[in-house]
């Protein structure tokens, strides 16, 4: 029985203006066990066990034509503590993002390749909710 997600991969082009989305915006830590792998790339950590890694490898899909709410395209959604602030950040470093269609207190943003990002305080399902 699957239990958990360890890791998300993205595909990126330029790592290091990656990391400055990752980490400096997101404020993501950066992990420094990654393996001398046959490319670059960079391991960001998400609480206890999980991670998001970066992989600077070809992408073959493109970007053109996505959909402009991430919410309509493949997305990861991660659990925050503090919605507005990183909203704050987002604005700051010019990150373009739009809240969920649907009412939720969510929002979505794309990093630097396209990948899109949902955020949200509780993720609970409202048919689980006590």
């Amino acid at each position: 029985m699957i239990k958990s997600i360890a890791h998300a991969s993205f595909l990126v082009k330029d790592v290091q203006r990656s990391l400055k989305f990752y980490c400096d915006v997101l404020q993501l830590p950066l992990n420094p066990n990654r393996p001398d792998f046959a490319y670059d790339g960079a391991w960001l950590d998400i609480g206890d066990d999980q991670m998001i890694h970066l992989m600077k490898l070809p992408n073959p899909d493109s970007v053109d034509g996505r959909p402009a709410h991430g919410g309509r395209d493949r997305h990861v959604a991660l659990v925050v503590d503090d919605m507005e602030g990183l909203a704050e950040r987002l604005e700051a470093a010019g990150v373009e993002f739009s809240r969920s269609k649907s009412g939720r207190a969510a929002f979505f943003c794309r990093d630097p390749d396209g990948n899109a990002l949902e955020f949200s305080e509780d993720f609970t399902p409202p048919a689980l909710k006590k």
